[in-house]
């Protein structure tokens, strides 16, 4: 047990922190699919092997450093190590500590280097080469897209990572793919009422974007709910994902006549981005006879600390906070803290989440069957994972539950204490037809064991 503690009002740190488009599709060999067991890479000995596929460089490495730890601490619980975290708190009760399917849980781990290509070549690489049976990871939807197609065709598994675009399990849904995330969707139907609440109907929102499938649904989602409120969209501009420096993106929005940016970035984007918007004095505008404001649909921890101050007062919303004070999350969080000596990220939270979630239902099938696992999760309810009761709804492999609306804390109270949960959204209030048009196209397809 590390020498820290913490509350929820706040860390007392003793402990050191530990520290795209989408290319052509990858072609998978077909002598690595072949088995006796008649599905891929089936475990012949005493282990398992998981392949945790983050981004260890990149703009969203923070992200994937936190997914990487809680990963690890998964594994560690699933072994019967520690205290077990949320497998305690876990309404389902088929996890007994001793693996998965009484082996051992190991796992290699990838670069996805926040690129379609590269995730999808190290993704490859841990099927083909160090026998996974099961990918996980990622915090990019437009990673997420390309390696659940390669997951498909290979025929494993594939537990989504933090990936909140639409098209996940929109028009690029796959049968082999889940995700416990929640959507760009969500965020909008979560944010709009919150923000006409704070700031009125009328008003003026100029958007920048992230130019690649996440920030595409997220800038659609958000200006559908903001207008159905009443705001006029004045101008949205899409911006690289490599930009660090977003100065001459902020220049034309002071000549704009809007009184709202919208931030559709995540990660160093928005760090940058928000950072570059204060320097250019937003923050203190008057602009149409209002205070102007800003709005980050995707908020989270790691980018609230390394935006510092600048978050203050800013409204967004998130998949999961440390300081929610359910049975789930509070075990979670003791966890997590006393392994690596500070709180866990939404990221973290949701592939620790992931993990469980797929060996629980390979417990519940009895198999590693990619077969197996589709029919354990789909349309499976379950509770006491942090997020409160939630659904993995069988027509497109999201899961439905609660969404957050946070702000940023104006008077903080430790690094870690940033941002304020605002407002529990109901899950009734962010769930849409499998047919809505912002998830229109696509075919989940049938389940693929590969061999």
């Amino acid at each position: 047990m590390s020498n820290f503690q913490f509350t929820r009002r706040g860390l007392i740190k003793a402990a050191a922190a530990t520290g795209a488009g989408l290319a052509m599709p990858t072609i998978i060999s077909p002598a690595f699919a072949q088995n006796q067991a008649g599905y891929t890479n089936a475990p012949a000995g005493g282990t398992v092997t998981l392949g945790f596929n983050v981004p260890q460089s990149g703009p969203y490495a923070d992200e994937g450093a936190d997914e990487l730890r809680a990963y690890e601490l998964a594994v560690e619980h699933l072994n019967g190590g520690g205290d077990g975290g949320m497998m305690n708190t876990f309404s389902s009760k088929a996890l007994k500590g001793n693996g998965i399917l009484g082996k051992k849980v190991e796992f290699v781990t990838g670069d996805t280097q926040t690129k379609s290509d590269a995730a999808r070549a190290s993704a490859k690489s841990m099927i083909e080469k160090d026998g996974a049976i099961m990918i996980t990871g990622g915090s990019s939807s437009g990673v997420a897209v390309a390696v659940q197609a390669l997951c498909q065709d290979a025929g494993v598994i594939f537990m989504a990572g933090l990936t909140h675009s639409n098209d996940t399990t929109g028009k690029d849904k796959r049968a082999n793919g889940f995700r416990h995330f929640f959507n760009s969707y969500m965020s909008g139907a979560a944010l709009a009422p919150v923000l006409e609440k704070m700031y009125g109907s009328d008003r003026k929102a100029y958007h920048l974007t992230a130019d690649y499938n996440w920030g595409y649904t997220t800038e659609e989602a958000i200006k559908s709910s903001t207008e159905a409120i009443g705001w006029e969209t004045v101008n949205t501009v899409k911006t690289p994902l490599t930009q660090t420096d977003f100065s001459s993106y902020i220049a034309p929005v002071l000549q704009s006549g809007a009184d709202v940016l919208v931030l559709n970035h995540y990660g160093g984007n928005m760090v940058n981005s928000l950072t570059n918007a204060v320097q250019f004095g937003l923050r203190e505008k008057q602009v149409n006879g209002k205070n102007f404001e800003i709005v980050v649909p995707l908020y989270s921890r790691l980018m609230a600390k390394g935006a510092g101050a600048n978050v203050k007062g800013i409204f967004g919303s998130t998949n999961w906070h440390w300081s929610l004070t359910d049975e789930g999350s509070k075990a979670f969080v003791k966890s997590f803290g006393e392994k690596y000596g500070f709180p866990p990220s939404q990221a973290a939270h949701t592939v620790y989440c992931q993990t469980l979630l797929y060996a629980d239902a390979a417990e519940r099938a009895g198999t590693f069957n990619p077969c197996g696992i589709v029919e354990a999760l789909e349309g499976y309810e379950f509770d006491g994972l942090g997020n409160g009761k939630t659904l993995y709804r069988a027509e497109d492999h999201q899961c439905f539950k609660d969404v957050l609306v946070v702000k940023g804390k104006e008077n903080p109270t430790s690094e870690f204490d940033l941002l304020e949960v605002v407002e529990v959204t109901p899950v009734d209030q962010v769930t849409y037809a499998p047919d809505h048009p912002q998830f229109a196209g696509g075919n989940l397809g049938q389940c693929n064991p590969g061999a």
